[in-house]
């Protein structure tokens, strides 16, 4: 054929979209597209447009590189520490340890015991809860109007004397959870990492203790005071009314539950999942390897080396070594946190179908340190809000000296969960705490700015604080009273 044949195939309209033109042979193809010269006049710059890196740039360009070279930068640094560590002690990590079978039967001892004073709390509450029903009892049955006899004011006189002798039972209750523990470990537990795990788990039975008694003495006061301003509770605690709430199977799950805040009842899940379980007790294995490795490998010999600097006060190899220190102590921190709170305390909630498992929040982001103690450790955190700063607040202190007296009573407690078990009550943790207070007034102020020079700079005095001044230079000044009484520097160490 020699001219261009065109046919429409249209035979269904519904069917085809568009028309379909078969081409002859003879068609010519198109012609490519001619290029046109470049010409040297084009105007790249038609416009004001500032750096991407200029405040004024209109959109914050993504810094995914740089986090790049800096977790590559702080892999090789590390690697290079790990080759130099070798090269100069070569493998210090042995099967055997210096631990002694009697600080492991005195540690197994207290784990067993100190919960028992968690089950006398039980106890006293028992008692309070019937004097409480015998109240409610009696003023069921009296006439509303009729004037009290004599019979009842003394009965009210040894009503009110009850409740002081439970909250004397209490108070005595808990100091010998915390007290007998520390003298056991004080007197009989030479060896740190056992003295620390037996103390800080009778910190947490003390804490759980105090929670408990707090916590069913409003409650118990909220029923004797019905329609009373001090009587409405959550609507949560209808699921278990106190007093319900006081047996023995609603202790020990508070006993094992992950939080150190008494409620009656707590959001559960709806299952146990298995899977998810044995993966956060797997990490919790791994990290705690890690870290036993990590301390026995480059922690404990690079603190022994800072013990002659130590001795003679020599600033400028102190300084060295706090800061070669800084590095180690910031991983075993970072891995312990991981650990416990994001491996731990999710297995435990797992297996105890735990509902509320906000353990943490984003402190690494800290723009002032008030907003990284409110974030890193939110299980302290809530107990010391709800029993020690909201009480005082509610009794007319101010927000400030309430929270003064809030890092006065953690300081304590970090002088005790580290000063027994080491054997140096020498204040240093709870210095360390009270100088929280005027990084936490110099730090608010720029959180709270609107532009983000003050949060950055707030955000880089946390990592200053937290990385090279407050751990490890705790860790070094303990590690050398330690030594110097039953060390290396000590001219009467203990018989194996």
């Amino acid at each position: 054929m020699a001219t261009d044949v065109s046919t429409i195939i249209a035979t269904d309209t519904a069917q085809v979209k568009a028309p379909v033109t078969v081409p002859s042979q003879t068609e010519q193809k198109p012609k490519s597209k001619v290029r046109s010269k470049y010409r040297h006049v084009a105007a790249l710059h038609a416009t004001t447009r500032p750096s991407c890196l200029s405040h004024e740039s209109p959109e914050t360009p993504s810094f995914l590189g740089f986090r790049n070279l800096m977790v590559l930068t702080i892999i090789v640094m590390n690697l290079r520490l790990v080759i130099e560590n070798a090269k100069k002690y070569g493998l210090l990590i042995t099967l055997t340890s210096n631990i002694h079978a009697v600080d492991v039967r005195w540690g197994a001892l207290l784990y067993v015991l100190t919960p028992i004073h968690l089950f006398a709390a039980y106890l006293i509450e028992r008692v309070a809860m019937e004097h409480a029903k015998g109240a409610v009892g009696r003023r069921k049955k009296s006439d509303a109007g009729m004037k009290k006899s004599p019979e009842t004011e003394n009965e009210l006189k040894d009503f009110l004397n009850t409740w002081w002798y439970i909250a004397v039972a209490h108070t005595v209750n808990a100091t010998l959870a915390l007290g007998i523990t520390s003298a056991v470990v004080w007197f009989c537990i030479r060896n740190p990492g056992i003295g620390m795990v037996s103390e800080l788990h009778a910190i947490i039975v003390w804490l759980k203790t105090c929670s408990y008694a707090f916590t069913n003495r409003d409650l118990r006061h909220a029923m004797l005071h019905p329609g009373g301003p001090e009587s409405a509770i959550p609507l949560i605690y209808g699921n278990c009314p106190y007093p319900k709430n006081i047996t023995l199977s609603n202790l020990c799950y508070f006993w094992w539950a992950p939080t150190l805040v008494y409620q009656p009842y707590y959001p559960r899940t709806e299952k146990i999942r298995w899977g998810f379980f044995f993966k956060r007790l797997g990490e919790t294995a791994a990290l705690c390897t890690f870290i036993w490795l990590t301390c026995a490998q480059y922690a404990e010999p690079l603190l022994r080396n800072s013990l002659e600097g130590m001795a003679v006060f020599d600033l400028p190899s102190i300084a060295e070594r706090l800061m070669k220190l800084s590095t180690i102590s910031l991983i075993v921190w970072l891995a312990g946190f991981f650990a416990v709170f994001q491996s731990f305390l999710n297995a435990l909630a797992e297996i105890m179908r735990f509902g509320d498992r906000e353990f943490y929040g984003p402190w690494w982001n800290s723009t002032s340190l008030k907003m990284y103690w409110s974030t890193w450790n939110k299980p302290v955190y809530h107990f010391m809000r709800r029993h020690v700063y909201s009480p005082l607040v509610g009794r007319g202190w101010s927000s400030g000296a309430a929270s003064i007296w809030v890092f006065v009573f953690s300081g304590f407690l970090h002088e005790l969960a580290v000063g027994i078990p080491s054997h140096s009550l020498l204040g240093v943790a709870f210095l360390g705490m009270m100088a929280q207070l005027p990084l936490i007034f110099a730090t608010e102020p720029l959180s709270r700015m609107g532009d983000v020079g003050g949060k950055v700079i707030g955000n880089c005095i946390f990592w200053i604080n937290f990385v090279f001044v407050g751990q490890p230079l705790a860790a070094m000044i303990y590690f050398f009273s330690w030594q110097a009484k039953y060390g290396l520097l000590s001219e009467n160490r203990p018989n194996p």
